[in-house]
């Protein structure tokens, strides 16, 4: 089968990053759907591990944890699905990646694609809404309901791929006001677009921006990028007792920052399911079903901004490149190979 590959970590310029390669089909195991890959979408995920994790020598590692396909095989023990049907999810980060013609993936955590979407459009839903999904509902502690508190959530770095799901989230399904970041007037009007109450710069200082908003604080802060330079602000801007939720990594977070206010500190990682085979993962299966639904009902849209064409390793480099360069919004989407 067609696939891309990388054999060794090198910079997104290098020819050899990133290369199409043959490779033997994978077969299901006993909870497996063998799945035909139609679209996929690129994380920040995939430029990480590419620049950081070496494969063995002589072996291919290939990326790629978004994807919307088709089922053409199954393992004798699944029960959710049959071949035919149409899927989506963001696999597994300790399996092999979807940068394939063909990939396997646990049923436990795929869901059925929108009836609504094409294969591209669906292919940039998977892994944001399950990450916006768990850090609001469950990290957060947010429950869904138009019930107005008086409670408000900063989204940090709005416009990319988390945020512009989160956003959509938090603005239909809960009661909260929504204040998003973005730095450029065309991500800014994304993420208006998306329905924040209200857009400030990030590279300005907060505080003030939000209080000339009339937001004296926040009761909780989504940073999905950059914790460790915007973290003085966060704690400056959040209320007492207020929660502080991030998704990245930065190289290190001084938490007794967080101890005069009493703020609560919580990671979002969405592959702790899989890679831990906890007793909730088919909670990932719901959560996608769910996400098809809202997208069907008309609530929740697609976030694809950018479609790259044809899945072969020159245009997965080029989708690298924009995600390291800090100025993608939304998603962007490789179809067919």
């Amino acid at each position: 089968m067609k696939a891309i590959a990388y054999y060794q970590s090198l910079p997104v310029d290098n020819p050899e990053a990133l290369i199409d390669v043959e490779l033997p089909a994978p077969q299901p195991g006993p909870r497996d759907l063998l799945v035909a890959v139609r679209a996929v979408s690129v994380n920040p995920v995939d430029t990480k591990i590419r620049r950081n994790v070496s494969p063995e020598a002589g072996q291919a590692k290939v990326l790629g944890w978004d994807v919307a396909g088709e089922v053409v095989a199954v393992g004798d023990q699944v029960k959710q699905f049959r071949p035919g049907d149409r899927v989506f999810y963001a696999g597994a980060i300790d399996r092999a990646g979807a940068n394939s013609e063909l990939h396997v993936v646990d049923e436990r955590i795929v869901g059925r694609m929108p009836g609504s979407l094409d294969f591209a459009r669906t292919a940039a839903l998977p892994l944001t809404a399950i990450t916006a999904w768990e850090l609001l509902f469950e990290r957060l502690g947010v429950r869904e309901g138009k019930c107005d508190d008086g409670r408000s959530l900063l989204v940090v770095g709005a416009a990319g791929g988390v945020g512009s799901i989160l956003v959509q989230l938090a603005r239909q399904l809960t009661g909260l006001t929504v204040i998003g970041t973005a730095s450029r007037p065309e991500t800014q009007a994304w993420v208006r677009e998306l329905g924040a109450h209200q857009v400030v710069d990030h590279s300005q200082p907060l505080l003030p921006q939000l209080q000339a908003l009339g937001i004296e604080q926040v009761s909780m802060v989504a940073s999905l990028t950059h914790t460790d330079q915007h973290l003085d602000q966060l704690v400056e801007a959040l209320a007492p007792q207020g929660r502080l939720a991030l998704i990245d990594d930065p190289a290190q977070l001084d938490v007794l920052k967080l101890k005069r206010k009493s703020l609560s500190l919580h990671w979002e990682f969405m592959y702790t399911r899989s890679l831990f085979h906890t007793d909730d993962m088919v909670e990932q299966h719901r959560l996608l079903n769910r996400v098809s639904q809202l997208v069907d009902d008309g609530v929740l849209k697609t976030t694809l901004a950018e479609h790259y064409g044809t899945i072969n390793a020159a245009n997965l480099r080029r989708a690298h490149a924009l995600l390291e360069s800090g100025r993608a919004r939304g998603k962007i989407v490789l179809e067919g190979f």
